[in-house]
């Protein structure tokens, strides 16, 4: 633990140093980045050896607050979400050290390079903490310094109305984890995980199930599950691009390990436990991946993609669960392997999407779709990164997606076929729906590249478009690489998950690793052909690179279609690209909001047509209910007075009710 602790202190004291430089926007930028990337790098050799290490690595030292401890502990679950924590805050480090330096004009960089490193600190914190109080400190930590992150254009209405929500969002579900460890800790008789291990078997099914429901709304409302998804594409949107990835790629993923962790001191899952997460996975996957597909924000649709992603590695680990408890290793097996791997395959897909948004708007200074276009030609190491981010995030072969997915189908396949009656139906069904999800993903991220980097330039931002600097293309290539390798090595990857599954849900790595090395589970098959696929890929690529240097053929303009004097309008926007899907597929309530305003008249002036993207929860419940409890609360506005004399009264009244009451259930109950 002596490395992981130096780790941490490194990315806090370097951030700490940036603050001391507020003025020397590059003198902070150089310790912040510096600072994190240096922290994380030391960090991931501990979590390597946590992951392959049976037993857990802990530390425990003297802190003197009430009910705390200061008892951290690296075991596989903690070693196995540390790794993309580090690995992801590296690349956003590297990448964020050119970026923001685009707003040493007009910004001091310090405050966001302090709150970046104290970010992914208490992140790496959360994961090993072993007590209550470091815990929710931690946790603390985490929520407000992303807050401050996302907050960093805060002189935009937008940016501040965002920064809210997430910060409403996050702390209504820390008032579930305040519940729910509360609940545990009465029944341990302390705040200590160890403990709280301990009582499982003591636990009644209703006290068991109420704690399971309160960590689903506490750690759902972090990860994303519908309908505590609201944050997500208000907050990750206007962040900057290096925070979007690392809150997309690993924070959201803090949540599914709050669930995980939560499961462990409750011994056996009970029956419905997985069937529930079945239901929050699909309906995640759904209605993320169908908010998305008509977004015309860059990065708004990228966030409703998270919650798409999310749903899928709920629904896998909940169809693990459910082959847990009705007797199905097989299917167990494959639904945990799959839901892990898809965990680590969407931090590496997801922050490949984001910091290549970033560099899209580095180069055009824009992210609306719709004055974009033809970037490829402008941009093209960001085209080909980006490019090779959508294939793999709409799980296309030979990359990582697809094995992720791959095996979440086999796992609900294998267990419609040994499940019996309703559970059987269910899951079948499930796989009809887990197709249409990924039909929608593959045309959501069709339209995004068709529209971002293909056809011609819609405004002068895009005209003028520039290739962003190494420093930020060279994170894209290697996020990359490490799609392409996770989709030839997949059993060799799968592998290393085998101390987690057993630490968590008590099937021996043996077991694991055997099952995954069946006939029934090629994985070594598919990962030959994944590395044949690309062999010929770039075999192909290479002769057709040498038949067009040998060509003397020369390429004409594209034809026309008729038209005597084609314009970039007379091309497909994003909205016209999915407006037929929309219009057909999706239910009223899902739709984009159209207004027209037709012009009248005998002498008609300019009509108008605007298309709004609203989310059917955030604007048709969320937002008419704090709006009626805020004009209810507005009544209350008669006390605050502005004057300190009635607030001491307020003091004194207060006081005096409460030392009323003592002495009343004093005479009552002696």
């Amino acid at each position: 633990m002596t490395l992981f602790l130096v780790a941490i202190a490194i990315l806090v004291f370097s951030g700490l140093a940036a603050i001391f430089f507020a003025n020397r926007s590059r003198i902070a930028t150089a310790l912040g980045a510096g600072g994190a990337l240096v922290g994380c790098v030391l960090g991931l050799e501990p979590s390597f050896r946590g992951l392959f290490r049976a037993s857990a690595e802990s530390l425990q030292l003297p802190w003197h607050v009430p009910g705390g401890a200061f008892h951290v502990q690296l075991d596989a679950l903690s070693a196995f979400f540390l790794i993309p924590i580090f690995v992801l805050a590296a690349l956003a480090a590297v990448y964020g050290g050119e970026y923001l330096l685009a707003y040493r004009d007009t910004k001091t960089l310090a405050p966001q390079w302090f709150f970046f490193n104290l970010f992914v600190a208490s992140m790496a914190l959360v994961v090993v903490a072993r007590n209550v109080v470091l815990f929710l400190v931690s946790w603390e930590v985490m929520s407000v310094s992303a807050f401050f992150l996302v907050t960093f254009e805060h002189e935009k209405r937008d940016v501040r109305v965002a920064g809210w929500i997430y910060l409403v969002a996050t702390h209504l579900g820390a008032a579930f984890l305040l519940a729910m460890f509360l609940l545990l800790g009465r029944q341990a008789h302390s705040l200590d995980f160890d403990d709280f291990a301990a009582v499982a078997s003591h636990l009644t099914p209703a006290s068991a199930g109420l704690i399971f429901v309160l960590a689903l709304f506490g750690f759902g409302a972090k990860a994303g599950f519908v309908p505590l998804h609201v944050w997500l594409p208000e907050a990750h949107p206007a962040a900057p691009s290096h925070v979007s990835a690392l809150m997309s790629g690993v924070m959201i993923k803090i949540g599914i390990y709050g669930v995980l962790r939560t499961m462990m001191f409750l011994g056996k899952p009970a029956a419905w436990w997985g069937p529930v997460l079945v239901i929050i996975g699909l309906t995640g996957g759904v209605l993320g991946v169908s908010l998305a597909v008509f977004q015309r924000d860059l990065k708004r649709a990228l966030a409703y993609s998270s919650i798409e992603n999310v749903g899928l590695i709920m629904l896998a680990l909940g169809v693990g669960v459910w082959g847990i408890t009705s007797g199905h290793p097989t299917v167990a097996i494959l639904g945990l392997a799959g839901g892990l791997l898809h965990i680590w395959n969407h931090s590496l897909m997801k922050g490949l999407m984001f910091l290549s948004a970033g560099s899209v708007l580095h180069g055009t200074g824009t992210k609306d779709l719709e004055r974009l276009g033809g970037l490829m030609k402008r941009m093209p190491r960001t085209g080909v990164a980006m490019t090779l981010g959508a294939l793999a995030i709409a799980a296309v072969p030979p990359l990582n997606g697809f094995v992720s997915e791959w095996l979440i189908y086999m796992a609900m396949l294998r267990g419609g076929l040994e499940f019996t009656g309703v559970s059987r139906t269910a899951l079948l069904l499930a796989v009809g729906v887990l197709a249409l999800i990924g039909g929608l993903a593959s045309i959501c991220f069709v339209r995004l590249i068709g529209i971002v980097l293909l056809g011609e330039s819609r405004s002068s931002e895009a005209r003028h478009a520039h290739e962003s600097s190494g420093w930020m293309t060279a994170p894209l290539g290697v996020l990359a690489v490490f799609c392409v390798v996770a989709g030839m090595f997949p059993r060799a990857l799968v592998s290393i998950f085998s101390q987690t599954v057993e630490q968590v849900f008590g099937i021996s790595a043996g077991d694991f690793t055997a099952t995954l090395n069946s006939p029934q589970s090629p994985l070594a098959i598919l990962g030959m052909l994944n590395v044949i696929v690309w062999s010929a890929l770039i075999l192909g690529a290479l002769i057709l690179l040498v038949l067009h240097k040998n060509s003397r053929a020369v390429a004409d303009a594209t034809w026309g279609c008729g038209y005597v004097a084609p314009t970039t309008r007379m091309q497909y926007t994003g909205q016209s690209f999915a407006e037929l899907m929309v219009t057909r597929l999706f239910p009223k309530s899902l739709r984009p909001k159209t207004s027209i305003v037709a012009p009248q008249g005998l002498f008609p002036s300019d009509g108008k047509l605007a298309t709004e993207y609203p989310d059917p929860l955030s604007c048709g419940v969320y937002q008419p209910f704090f709006e009626r409890w805020a004009e209810r609360f507005a009544q209350l506005r008669w006390v605050q007075q502005g004057k300190l004399h009635y607030y001491l009264l307020y003091f004194v009244v207060v006081l005096v009710v409460a030392l009323a009451w003592v002495v009343f259930r004093g005479w009552v109950m002696p």
